[in-house]
């Protein structure tokens, strides 16, 4: 089992994440996916669309072993 380890603070996670959804990715997912997670590499910027937090971020894993990733859930505003 690969243990995985935070590069960066919270804060710092949290200033990426939410950079990164709201210039990058929200308008390439948001059209039909209202409720679903995706999980956002913060470094990267490469993301997964998924019903379910540990699907999203598996499938994040397997395309980028070390991803850093940053959680949210598409929501209408």
């Amino acid at each position: 089992m690969t243990v995985r380890q935070p590069r960066y603070s919270k804060a710092e996670f949290a200033l990426r994440g939410d950079r990164l959804d709201e210039t990058q990715v929200r308008s390439q997912v948001e059209e039909g996916n209202h409720g679903k997670i995706v999980a956002i590499d913060i470094e990267t910027g490469m993301f997964e669309v998924a019903d379910e937090i540990l699907t999203a971020t598996d499938r994040l894993f397997e395309r980028l072993p070390d991803a850093q990733p940053w959680i949210v859930r598409m929501i209408r505003p």
